[in-house]
């Protein structure tokens, strides 16, 4: 019955489908939100598939799938309604005026220009195959192929000149299979027939079938940007109000540090002792015994966490105990069910967005391995990234993350060698650390007992520690200003004028140890700081 009724829903619409020309992009309509799709058919993975956007089919199942950036619909109303705007989409594809005819061999270095290809048979695909948009982002290129697709291994779609990932279409009339290797762009669509990709193919684009299993086995395939796709900017931030200031914070337990740890920002407990640190390592104010700061960042933490813990959740991602593994995610809140592993690579991807948020719910503890590495991609900030966990946090040694890290009613362990571009902090439980590097974005300073100011940096000088370099990034309202470096005597010991926005200067005479700098423009001193040399 519900095909009955999808078929003549189907027929009705494609009275209204318009002729397209090569300037004129196609209407997925919500199959759009799907990377990989089958009306009719299983969608089936093995191997470590990455996948951003949804998985599903609507008659048969999706199987084999790891931790999708998307949502899974087999079956649901989600489904049927992208199975019918498949159709729409593929029909419309199929009536399109050919421009161009080809030889049903394509690749080998040529290149195409905006454009209705039409091949009369079977098409393979070979080496290079370059699309050049001629500077038109709008331009559209579609590929009516009359027979079957297949790639050879090691093919390249290569975009160049303002072309689009989401302006090229493939509408295949057979099997579409994909040899290893392969870089493909565009949207597939496979008329009564199966897809086909392996092992390290990639897809900008989506693969879809109007009745064929889609089989993929460790490749990676993610929707594309723009032609109308919504720009993602997660969740709002919360207010973190006096918490801003603290890169190492317990509510309700001590906090303990050993070995040699660096850290920009407060460190404190507003229950227990603050031991272990060293303030010639801290920049930033640090809080042997409980006080006033210490007390307003308790109770902002508490707002903090509620207000993540209540946010609504975007994406489940399935499987907590594989979480990582090169895995990319986008601006979301994530929410994984259980105690969860990170192993190895997480991508976080802004896709441009510079103010894009990233909130990741973790309902159990997060334990990491040694060398886990949060990765900030295409504009992703570190003080737009959340991790709530509701359990311990165990951070393990050499690992690299990013964000504001809360354990709710559970310790935090930051192991040797670890690099946290953010905040440790929890709302009950113990926090330790051990020979590690903690860094904020804001810097607070003392202005009465028990209160702070909060002051945001407008030069970003960075790394922090540092080796043989160091860059200072001038905020665009200073032009000239200059930079002088101090040691723990308060002697110069580097000055530089800077006139660009950014200037990298070589440390190499700088010997390991504590320095401070200033940067002056007119006499006023703009900022000022504690460095690290571990030259």
């Amino acid at each position: 019955m519900k095909y009955k009724l999808l078929t003549k829903l189907s027929a009705a619409m494609l009275l209204t489908v318009p002729a397209v020309s090569f300037g004129q992009s196609i209407n997925l309509g919500t199959a759009a939100n799907f990377a990989l799709f089958s009306t009719n058919g299983a969608v089936g993975n093995s191997g470590i598939t990455h996948v951003t956007g949804n998985v599903g089919t609507n008659s048969g199942s999706s199987t084999g799938f790891g931790n999708v950036n998307g949502q899974m619909h087999d079956q649901d109303l989600v489904s049927a309604q992208a199975a019918a705007d498949l159709l729409i989409a593929y029909n419309q594809l199929n009536s399109a005026t050919p421009t161009f005819f080809l030889a049903p061999l394509l690749g080998n270095g040529d290149t195409l220009t905006p454009g209705v290809y039409s091949v009369s048979g079977a098409t393979v695909l070979n080496l290079n195959l370059f699309l050049n948009a001629q500077g038109n982002p709008n331009a559209v290129f579609v590929f009516q192929i009359q027979g079957s697709l297949s790639a050879n291994a090691n093919t390249k779609i290569k975009l160049i000149n303002n072309a689009k990932a989401c302006n090229v279409y493939w509408k295949v009339e057979g099997l579409v299979s994909i040899a290893a290797a392969t870089t493909m762009k565009g949207t597939i669509i496979a008329n009564n027939a199966a897809i086909e990709m392996n092992t390290n193919d990639s897809l900008e684009g989506r693969a879809l079938s109007t009745a064929g299993a889609v089989t993929v086995d460790g490749v990676l395939v993610y929707t594309p940007i723009g032609c109308g796709s919504p720009t993602l900017t997660g969740p709002a931030a919360p207010d973190l109000a006096s918490v801003e200031c603290y890169a190492i914070f317990s509510s309700d337990g001590a906090v303990t540090n050993s070995g040699v740890s660096y850290a920009t920002g407060d460190i404190g407990t507003n229950v227990g002792l603050t031991t272990g640190f060293n303030s010639l390592n801290v920049s930033g104010n640090v809080h042997p015994i409980p006080d006033g700061s210490t007390a307003a960042a308790a109770s902002d933490l508490l707002n903090v966490y509620t207000y993540l813990n209540t946010l609504p959740t975007d994406i489940e991602l399935l499987y907590p105990a594989q979480f990582g593994a090169d895995l990319v995610l986008t601006p979301h809140t994530y929410l994984l069910n259980a105690a969860t592993v990170f192993t190895d690579t997480l991508y976080l991807d802004a896709q441009g967005n510079t103010n894009a948020m990233f909130v990741i719910k973790i309902n159990g503890a997060l334990s990491t391995s040694t060398y886990a590495n949060v990765k900030l991609i295409n504009g992703a900030q570190a003080n737009n990234v959340y991790w709530k966990v509701d359990g311990a946090i165990e951070i393990n040694d050499y690992s690299k993350m990013a964000g504001t890290f809360i354990a709710n009613n559970g310790a935090v362990n930051v192991t040797t060698g670890v690099n946290v571009r953010g905040r440790v902090l929890s709302t009950t439980g113990t926090v330790t650390t051990e020979a590690i590097t903690a860094n904020v974005q804001t810097i607070c300073t003392p202005t009465g007992i028990n209160v702070v100011e909060k002051t945001e940096q407008v030069i970003n000088v960075y790394p922090n520690p540092f080796t043989t370099s160091l860059t200072i990034k001038l905020d665009d309202k200073f032009n000239t200003c200059e930079l002088q470096i101090f040691n723990v005597l308060g002697a110069v010991v580097f000055s530089k004028t800077l006139t660009t926005q950014s200037t990298t200067v070589s440390t190499n005479d700088l010997p390991a140890g504590v320095y401070f700098y200033k940067v002056i423009t007119k006499s006023n001193v703009i900022q000022s700081g504690k460095i690290i040399s571990q030259n």
